[in-house]
């Protein structure tokens, strides 16, 4: 017996995938998680006959032999299948788009793409499969929904062309509006109101980061609203709801942030969670994990660099070709040329002094001017940077100061340097993991 499941509260990017997934392997059941979104709820009950979904209790899992997973890689996202872990005799498929995660597969497909039912629905393409406009509709909700109708950074273009053949398989968008609009009523004013009476605001390393928590009974829906409405209201770097149920001894921790070296996806995966870099949740037990332990625990993550997106040193370019002040200008071109860089450091005795490029070739209104000193032309302030900068805090130097790059130092040491190639190419996602 094969199942298909994705992870608890379910989204319409874990539906779809869901379902996509059983056009894939035909034979496999679909298995949803009881804690569903309430836009993904009212869909099912609308369209529940024409899907044959199990829970998982109604699952003989000694039956089971293949366990397909999506839009999620840990087993603690799972709902009721603590009973294949360490199986040998279950294979484990996983198709996902989140870094992180502890299910060991036998096969993974994950290229990083901005929804999983984009690879689901490559994957249909590329079969020729025959799509009915509601399936291709639900396909589209699942795509738009983790990529904000492709307006978020972590949209790919395999995400456009995916929309693109969607559409052409007759997706109805007249009808996403609905589905897609997050509810935001009474219980959710009522909890964004408690948020607000005594917000905590700590500043951690550098940000600026606002807590808040809140007891609930039960389940209550589109918390992600409320927390992102929070961080609005509180300007702060990111922000963090901490939703305790004691009834069921479960605390639900949902961050949402805006500073762009903030990753919530990597915070919450030390926590047991996940999710992207400015939106991620994750789920304690609330018997061993109280308000202020949260906090302090986000924020020692923070503190402790736990949370940081790519540095400087990850993406600087090293050993770094450099000049001494007394090497003449016709050295330097060939230096350049040689080495194909547009520009290069100048040192006197292993300090940055300067910065040369081709464009100080300008310069030179004679060709004896060729055997001048690179001293005599260098831009002599340097704009320098830390190691353990983000690529934004590198781009906005070079905006700033019109260069092409910058040293990268350490203690006032130059160790690499950074291009306005390197950035632009880490931005678009020009080079590899």
């Amino acid at each position: 017996m094969r199942i298909v499941t994705t992870h608890k509260g379910t989204d319409f990017d874990g539906l779809a995938s869901l379902i996509a997934a059983t056009m894939i392997y035909p034979d496999a059941v679909p298995v949803l998680p009881k804690s569903i979104n309430a836009n993904v709820r009212a869909f099912v009950a609308i369209h529940k006959d024409l899907f044959t979904i199990l829970h998982p209790r109604e699952i003989d899992f000694d039956e089971v032999t293949q366990l397909i997973v999506v839009d999620t890689n840990s087993w603690n996202r799972l709902e009721g299948m603590d009973a294949l872990k360490g199986r040998d005799d279950v294979t484990i498929h996983i198709w996902d788009h989140h870094e992180g995660g502890d299910i060991e597969a036998d096969r993974v497909i994950n290229d990083g793409l901005g929804s999983t039912v984009t690879h689901l629905v490559l994957e249909l393409e590329a079969r020729r499969l025959i799509l009915t406009p509601m399936l291709a509709t639900l396909f589209l909700m699942g795509i738009y929904e983790d990529t904000g109708y492709l307006s978020y950074p972590s949209t790919r273009a395999e995400d456009a062309r995916a929309v693109a053949w969607l559409l052409d398989r007759k997706a109805d968008l007249s009808i996403l509006g609905g589905f897609l609009r997050q509810a935001y009523g009474e219980k959710q004013k009522s909890v964004l109101f408690e948020m607000m009476k005594h917000p905590v605001r700590r500043k951690v390393n550098g940000y600026t980061l606002s807590f808040a928590s809140v007891p609930i009974v039960g389940h209550v829906a589109n918390l992600s609203v409320v927390v992102k409405m929070f961080l609005d209201l509180e300007n702060s770097d990111g922000a963090f709801g901490v939703f305790f149920d004691e009834s069921r001894g479960r605390c639900m921790i949902i961050g949402r942030g805006k500073a762009e070296t903030l990753d919530m996806g990597k915070l919450m995966r030390n926590l047991g969670g996940g999710g992207h870099p400015g939106a991620a949740s994750a789920q304690l037990k609330s018997d061993a994990h109280g308000p202020q332990e949260v906090f302090d625990t986000i924020c020692t993550l923070v503190e402790n660099d736990q949370v940081a997106s790519a540095q400087l040193s990850d993406i600087m370019s090293f050993p770094v070709v450099s000049v001494e002040t007394t090497v003449s200008m016709e050295t330097l071109g060939v230096l350049l040329k040689e080495k194909g860089c547009t520009g290069v450091p100048v040192t006197d005795q292993g300090r940055v002094v300067g910065v040369i490029s081709q464009r100080d070739f300008k310069k030179l209104r004679k060709e004896t001017q060729l055997q001048s000193p690179v001293k005599a032309y260098m831009t002599p302030s340097v704009v320098e940077i830390d190691a353990d900068k983000s690529p934004m805090e590198a781009a906005r130097l070079m905006i700033k100061h019109d260069i092409g790059r910058v040293p990268v130092v350490v203690d006032g040491e130059m160790i690499g340097i950074v291009t306005r190639t390197d950035v632009m190419r880490y931005y678009y996602d020009l080079i590899p993991d």
